[in-house]
């Protein structure tokens, strides 16, 4: 009788763990891995820091990246994104990508000057009409002459995001012809060309990075500033002045770039996730920048409140000759072969 129970109860025991490995071996089948239930030691985390707020062209880029990985990845892969220097400043998230304390910035062209001088090509006043043109540019051996010295500088580049073309601001008075910024403190980011750029007409550019420009505005100690409508409108830079003009005089994009030691340490798998879905990001950012810029001159427009003046045809063709000396000393600095490619 004892013998009897004890193989009816083994029997019961057999059973219930073959159900249980039937039932196990479906669920595996019917549900992909949640990596989210991992730590961040087990998942594979990319740092994405940048200096810009979160409802501009990049910072909306950036999280739309960060949330697409996540979700092709089945959160594998998680793409923290640090907005607003929240992690460093304008002038530190190089280093830190270098020293691999990050794994991914998107820095103006003009930040990689620091390492590629000849990268200020991109920051010639009036050297590109359309963001097509500058993607052409880039494109083409030119471009692609430029991203190969990032290269050799222990970078990997994965694209162009655009922001917009630049405007001018100030505090004092109408900016409508060069001989106008003569004498005015203007706030530029670091570039050699930049800085020319102002000189060469009489300004004093002065290097300030963009996340404390407000506070710099604010005590005078800048007079005015050139950058994109979307960056002006994400910091009120508009309500410390009190005028603009729409010159679109240069261009402003972003080097998308990754730590080269980081990106060949990734499995093959995920350098093609991160490549293939930077392909659909890429032009959504193209997109959105140039219709968020549209829609934030309508509404400085609309709300009175800064006078804004547009360049005539003829006052466009003063401005490009009077920077003529900026595009000799370019040519002079870096080769004319970067200059006679531009369109």
């Amino acid at each position: 009788m004892y013998l009897s129970v004890y193989y009816k109860r083994f029997t019961f025991v057999l059973i219930s763990a073959v159900l249980l490995l039937l039932l196990t071996a479906c669920q595996k089948n019917a549900f992909p891995i949640d990596n989210e239930q991992l730590s961040e030691e087990e998942r594979l985390v990319i740092r994405f820091s940048h200096v810009v707020g979160e409802n501009t062209p990049k910072g909306l880029a950036a999280r739309k990246f960060a949330e697409l990985i996540n979700e092709r990845s089945n959160g594998y892969v998680e793409v923290q994104v640090f907005p607003n220097g929240f992690l460093y400043k304008d002038g530190e998230e190089m280093n830190a990508l270098l020293n691999g304390d990050i794994q991914m910035i998107a820095p103006a062209t003009s930040k990689v000057t620091s390492l590629v001088p000849e990268w200020s090509v991109i920051d010639l006043p009036f050297a590109f009409s359309t963001y097509e043109e500058v993607h052409d540019y880039i494109a083409g051996p030119i471009g692609q002459r430029l991203i190969s010295k990032l290269d050799d500088k222990g970078l990997h580049t994965l694209g162009i995001w655009d922001n917009g073309f630049k405007q001018m601001s100030n505090r004092d008075f109408p900016i409508h012809y060069p001989t106008d910024l003569k004498q005015l403190n203007m706030r530029i980011m670091p570039s050699e060309i930049l800085e020319k750029q102002f000189s060469v007409l009489g300004a004093v550019p002065k290097k300030i990075d963009f996340n404390i420009l407000f506070h710099h505005l604010e005590n005078g100690d800048v007079d005015g500033q050139e950058n994109t409508l979307s960056n002006i409108t994400s910091k009120n830079l508009h309500t410390l002045q009190k005028y603009l003009t729409i010159s679109n005089h240069g261009y402003l994009g972003y080097v998308l770039l990754m730590n080269d030691e980081f990106w060949k340490e990734l499995p093959v798998n995920i350098q093609l996730l991160i490549t293939d879905t930077l392909l659909e990001v890429n032009q959504w950012e193209w997109s959105i920048a140039h219709r968020l810029n549209s829609e934030k001159l309508t509404e400085l427009e609309d709300c009175e409140c800064i006078e804004i003046y547009h360049l005539t045809e003829e006052e466009r063709q003063i401005w490009e000759e009077a920077f003529e000396p900026v595009f000799e000393y370019y040519k002079n600095r870096f080769g004319a072969e970067y200059i006679e490619l531009l369109p």
